[in-house]
């Protein structure tokens, strides 16, 4: 067996894990999205300053091109990371010390990565930003300028009153379809069936979406974006510990008529 290489006795100690754990940042599994949460938002997209969030990004004048709408804790984000680098990718979460979670973690992760690595950038291409997207997504994204959207194990709200508040409905449609351009693709999953359907139904009845199979999106190249929506989540993940089921939704923007 080969001796293992020593380390040259200058080189820096690694660093400490920064991972923030999630035991310090408690909070509800959901939040009513109906309520005043105090947020501060921009008035318009060409307002948000995304030098802020991607320094790394700042000489490009890039803006997001893939958004993950109540993004949790942040899995897909850290997923899609490495397969995006030279994309913009942004979540978007509601809760205040899940927001804090996520911001944490990309910090710590751009951190640990730039001590190993001598030319930093992965994890640069990743941020969040605490806002409630039933409210406030066109002031974050111009038109037409995503090609992805997310909609990963969202809030089902179980109750037939509380079905206005899911963040799949005829009302909110229209404003991704606004913020996607033509040929993007809306992800959605969940592993509670009349959820499924419900997203299924109405994002099917939009005149400006239309069903993909699966197996289309992975004929486009897309094959790891799909593994990180089905595991890459908390939610994805503790599916897959109970043996759940999930159902997978894919639909691409169509053209703009006429």
């Amino acid at each position: 067996m080969p001796k293992r290489k020593r380390a040259p006795a200058d080189a820096p100690p690694p660093p400490p894990s920064l991972l923030p754990q999630k035991k310090h940042y408690r909070q509800r599994a959901h939040a009513n999205p109906f309520s005043d949460h105090a947020l501060d938002y921009p008035p318009a997209p060409a307002a948000v300053d995304w030098a802020a969030h991607y320094p790394a990004f700042a000489a490009t004048g890039k803006v997001p091109a893939l958004a993950d709408v109540g993004c949790g804790f942040g899995g897909l984000l850290v997923a899609l990371a490495p397969l995006f680098p030279d994309e913009l990718i942004l979540g978007l979460e509601i809760r205040v010390q899940v927001s804090q979670y996520v911001q944490d973690r990309i910090a710590a992760l751009r951190t640990t990565h730039a001590h190993a690595h001598p030319s930093p950038g992965l994890y640069q291409n990743i941020s969040v930003v605490r806002a409630n997207a039933m409210k406030f997504l066109p002031n974050y994204f111009a038109r037409a300028s995503l090609r992805a959207l997310f909609f990963l194990f969202p809030d089902p709200h179980f109750k037939q009153r509380k079905h206005k508040a899911r963040i799949i409905s005829p009302a909110l449609l229209a404003e991704y379809a606004y913020a996607l351009r033509p040929g993007g693709i809306v992800y959605t999953i969940t592993d509670v069936r009349d959820l499924a359907q419900w997203m299924h139904r109405h994002l099917a009845a939009h005149p400006l979406f239309e069903p993909i199979a699966e197996q289309d999106v992975r004929a486009l190249g897309h094959a790891d974006v799909l593994d990180a929506v089905h595991s890459a989540t908390e939610e994805g993940k503790k599916v897959d510990r109970n043996n759940g089921q999930k159902w997978l939704a894919c639909f691409r923007r169509r053209e703009n008529p006429q």
